[in-house]
């Protein structure tokens, strides 16, 4: 048995079956444990890496358990077929799976060893050195990028974005990965025309870019504050309106000079 196979991180959830994070049908492994706390967060039990009781309909329910990659990739290899017809594949999330580096680099190698497409959902906030060992395992990077303000990204998500961008273009130099840019497009945040557009120009500046996505504003995650006994800091705020994000995407596209879409 390789070596790397029994490498233990913190999972909180495994989705099987999704059609987002990635092409194709896709197996979500959900990483816990993230450097950012975004306001709007709709996966708050993974912000901390601690293991913790969040109350699911009444009832508590434990949020996070210690796996080894071989125990993850038993459920990962059970949907090849699909995977093979559609061009899936493994997905890491979180959280952020750059928080678990050795773990996250383990199962990207496990996947990519025995054929399996794979994909990370990232902010891309680590030393660089660590991005690069992972690099050469992996098919697709969704790379979130928030703000080009550092000071408002900060104020939003508890960190700057300098880091971030830095990674983003070195990524994007690399050309060794498929690298997507998502944009949560969070009223009160980042939803000017002026802001989406300044995200797209830099968007322009980089090299070998897939596409850029803007991903609207949900509240699907709010009942799980609750449940964690925390309060949600976003309040009353609506998502955007479909033709608010169609108009976003018009100014995207524009801007970017890349493939872009809704959602995704």
């Amino acid at each position: 048995m390789k070596e790397y196979l029994n490498t233990k991180g913190r999972i909180f959830d495994i989705q099987r079956y999704s059609i987002h994070d990635g092409n194709g049908i896709r197996t979500i492994v959900f990483l816990k444990g993230c450097i950012l706390r975004c306001r709007w967060c709709c996966n708050p039990e993974s912000q901390g890496f601690a293991i913790e009781t969040m109350k699911v309909q009444g009832k508590d329910e434990i949020i996070g358990r210690d796996v080894t990659v071989a125990e993850v990739m038993e459920t990962v290899e059970k949907d090849r077929t699909y995977y093979r017809k559609t061009g899936g594949g493994l997905t890491l999330s979180g959280g952020e799976c750059l928080c678990q580096p050795e773990f996250a680099t383990a199962l990207l190698r496990a996947a990519h060893e025995v054929g399996i497409s794979t994909a990370i959902e990232s902010v891309g906030i680590a030393d660089y050195h660590v991005i690069e060992e992972i690099l050469p395992y992996l098919d697709q990077y969704l790379l979130d990028i928030k703000h080009m303000n550092a000071k408002k990204h900060k104020e939003y998500t508890g960190q700057s974005n300098k880091m971030i961008l830095e990674n983003a273009r070195r990524i994007a130099e690399s050309g060794m990965t498929k690298l997507s840019i998502r944009v949560p497009v969070i009223p009160g945040f980042n939803d000017s025309v002026e802001e989406i557009r300044d995200i797209a120009k830099f968007v322009r500046t980089l090299e070998n870019i897939e596409r850029m996505h803007l991903l609207p504003y949900h509240r699907l995650g709010q009942d799980k504050y609750d449940g964690l006994g925390r309060r949600y800091l976003m309040g009353d705020v609506e998502p955007p309106s479909l033709d608010k994000m169609q108009m976003l995407l018009k100014v995207a596209e524009e801007a970017s000079g890349v493939e872009c879409q809704i959602g995704g």
